[in-house]
């Protein structure tokens, strides 16, 4: 029985905890029933309680029932308090004031004082609770009566007697047979104790002995009615009807008269009372949680209250900040995905070998031509910047979408210029009719001049051409200008080795540096939000607690628990989108610290800044795939621009849905007649069914652009021409496809 308490114990605090969550006012009927009912979970005694309209004769009836006038009795409503009687050794009265002061008196007399209505008919406003201790054997066994104020006289006594029913494991109404059953009974049957779960209830009917013996038999037909009406939950074989008539069975006891006692109906009530406590007392649970059932239904509606608009106000931001995250993560991952792109061709660009094979002879002809200086700004200078500047572009793009960390230039220097010292020049100049000494488009000889000259860059042509390291070494004699053009070709080679060792290392801590740039930081949450969030949580909690400790107690729910509402991703950290990368192999690693030593020792190294002017114009005949890497880069931007409008724009979910499913439903029906024309004359256009998806206008618009794009025919003047009336064609079209 004690681990049973325990139960309650821990069901009451559960209700307490949840009414805290409600800031009820102390004086709300709620805010009562909760304490009443907490109270009474925990109570190991059986409490009976008698309740009645005034003047019933309740205090008589208890008083009849323990043998003696212990209650105030009188022709006037009388009980002013809620009089709690238990067992004790003697008879005493301890009366609980509000200001925490204890009365304590031998015999009931000080209850004239503190437990009766005064002149004006009102409660004494300081008194907080009334105990009177009885020696009766009925109390012995755990059992309290409560006697309470009479009602339908004062809303203050109502009230209190309401609050009171609560905390009674069995009630006794009392009725006048004389006026069975006012209107007010009937009200307060209902609403005081049906629709509270309170059923464990006993009519008995006072003053039947004043009437005629015909009334009496009309009264017990009705009576009957009454207690056949009423669903008392009691144990199979009891009746909920008695008759008691409580001033002559009072006399009787007084007077030691048994018979007249049994006549009054008061043995047979006390004995069926003592058979009905005795079933109920041992399981108190199954009498008070339908109380609790009842109180905690009231409870969970105001906590649902409370907490879905909370929970839907914090949802709503949370949605919106999540579309604003998963924006801005889509933006970081094409952004990268633009910049590694970038970052990859000048890699691949900086690659030795490359290099080598791009721009070595030219390079090695230039440099006998004393020209190199000439050669590095107009072509290396060129394509290097070019290629910079397409890798820049993105981290500016990044910056302005997520003003993080502004970008910085990517400065990949040249090396010092070439220098070749001449090895000693022979004496006689047979050698000039050799193989490979042809003069390279007249070129006027570098410190050799003339004719020597030329044949060096003729032999420089042939060297790399011929790989003349195929030869026989020890058979060819190797002529001068030979010997010069070979200088000129390792010097070229050491020259783009340095360049490509140092230019890799800057690349590779550029695209580190770069990733505090294509990123973005988690915004802080408002603190109205996280209060809101908090107290969500308190509420949800305490909501779910409840429904946990009903299960326990076996008392069902129409309620589900709530699941917490994740929060928007990680707040207060930053998001960078990490690709896999292109690492350069770890052989190179050496060389690249070598390099760059060797760079920082040499104080003559020219540095070149590069900043996001326009986008480079379109080299002159470019190969269709060049076009197909401006599609997609194209594409890119595209993604971006309708992102960032997004972002500005409040509610973007909706749009953002509508977005992600466009390219994989069919297109919406025109509503008029000229739209559908254009719309046909598009597709026509594209070469596509009108019933086409996104899918299939987006790749009839790449295939075209593919092959009508203009950069394809801009050495080509009348094929120009039609290009450009073909793409401009091509792009209404897929703009029309695209809007409607």
């Amino acid at each position: 029985m004690q681990q049973q308490y325990e139960g309650y114990k821990d069901l009451a605090d559960s209700l307490k905890s949840a009414s805290g969550l409600l800031n009820l006012e102390r004086k709300s009927q709620l805010h009562q029933d909760i304490i009443t009912i907490c109270n009474h979970l925990v109570n190991p005694s059986f409490r009976i309680a008698v309740f009645g309209p005034f003047n019933h004769g309740k205090s008589t009836l208890l008083n009849a029932m323990l043998g003696n006038r212990t209650l105030p009795i009188d022709l006037i409503p009388t009980t002013g308090a809620s009089i709690t009687v238990k067992y004790g050794s003697d008879v005493r009265t301890r009366i609980m004031l509000v200001d925490g002061t204890e009365i304590y008196r031998s015999g009931t007399e000080i209850l004239q004082q503190f437990a009766i209505l005064d002149g004006n008919r009102q409660m004494r406003k300081d008194v907080a609770s009334v105990e009177v201790f009885c020696p009766h054997p009925f109390l012995e066994t755990g059992v309290e009566f409560l006697d309470l104020p009479g009602t339908n006289d004062r809303d203050e006594q109502d009230n209190l007697v309401r609050e009171q029913l609560l905390g009674a494991d069995l009630v006794i109404q009392l009725l006048d047979a004389r006026k069975l059953m006012t209107l007010g009974e009937r009200e307060n049957l209902r609403d005081w104790l049906l629709d509270r779960g309170i059923k464990t209830v006993i009519f008995v009917a006072n003053f039947l002995n004043l009437l005629e013996p015909d009334e009496q038999k009309q009264v017990q037909n009705r009576l009957l009615f009454v207690a056949e009406s009423f669903r008392a939950e009691l144990s199979p074989g009891f009746s909920n009807l008695y008759r008691v008539d409580a001033l002559p069975a009072l006399r009787a006891r007084l007077k030691g008269d048994v018979a007249a006692a049994n006549s009054s109906g008061l043995a047979a009530f006390e004995t069926a009372l003592q058979n009905i406590v005795g079933i109920l007392q041992p399981n108190r649970g199954s009498v008070r949680l339908p109380r609790v059932e009842a109180i905690a239904s009231q409870i969970q509606l105001s906590l649902k209250a409370k907490i879905d608009p909370i929970a839907i106000e914090i949802k709503s931001f949370d949605d919106k900040q999540n579309s604003k995250i998963e924006i801005k993560q889509k933006a970081a991952n094409l952004i990268y995905k633009g910049f590694a792109t970038s970052i990859e061709e000048l890699r691949d660009w900086l690659e030795l070998p490359k290099l080598l094979t791009k721009y070595q002879a030219d390079a090695a002809v230039a440099l006998a031509e004393n020209k190199f200086k000439d050669w590095q700004t107009n072509t290396l200078k060129k394509d290097l910047n070019q290629l910079q500047l397409a890798a820049v572009k993105w981290l500016y793009q990044a910056y302005e979408f997520f003003q993080e960390e502004r970008p910085q230039d990517l400065l990949i220097p040249f090396p010092s210029e070439p220098q070749v010292i001449l090895p000693p020049r022979p004496n006689n100049n047979d050698d000039l009719s050799e193989p490979g000494s042809i003069a390279v488009g007249g070129g006027i000889g570098w410190l050799l001049g003339g004719p020597v000259g030329a044949a060096v860059v003729g032999s420089i042509s042939y060297l790399l051409n011929k790989n003349i390291q195929k030869q026989d070494d020890q058979l060819a004699k190797e002529s001068y200008h030979q010997e010069v053009a070979k200088l000129c070709i390792t010097t070229i080679e050491d020259y783009f080795s340095s360049f490509s060792s140092q230019g890799l290392s800057i690349l590779a801590e550029y695209e580190r540096q770069s990733e505090k740039v294509i990123c973005f930081q988690f915004s802080q949450e408002p603190g109205e939000i996280t209060n809101k969030r908090g107290n969500l949580q308190q509420l949800q909690n305490g909501f779910n607690d409840l429904l946990r400790e009903l299960k326990k107690v076996k008392i069902l729910s129409n309620y589900q628990p709530y699941k917490e509402i994740p929060k928007y991703t990680n707040i207060n950290r930053k998001y960078s989108p990490q690709p896999e990368r292109v690492k350069l192999s770890p052989e190179k690693d050496p060389v690249i610290k070598q390099q760059q030593e060797k760079t920082a020792k040499n104080s003559g190294t020219r540095v070149e800044s590069v900043s996001p002017p326009p986008s480079p114009k379109p080299s002159p005949s470019p190969l269709p795939e060049q076009v197909e890497a401006k599609f997609r880069e194209w594409e890119l931007n595209e993604e971006i621009a309708r992102m960032k409008a997004e972002m500005q724009s409040p509610g973007s979910q909706t749009s953002k849905q509508q977005n992600s499913t466009q390219s994989n439903k069919a297109p919406n029906q025109p509503k008029t007649q000229t739209e559908k024309d254009k719309i046909t004359r598009a597709y026509g256009i594209l070469g596509l069914q009108t019933n086409a998806s996104q899918a299939e206008v987006k790749q009839a618009y790449r295939t075209l652009v593919k092959k009508w794009h203009p950069d394809l025919f801009v050495n080509q003047p009348q094929l120009l021409k039609q290009a450009q009336e073909k793409m401009h064609l091509v792009n209404d079209a897929y703009t029309i496809l695209s809007d409607k």
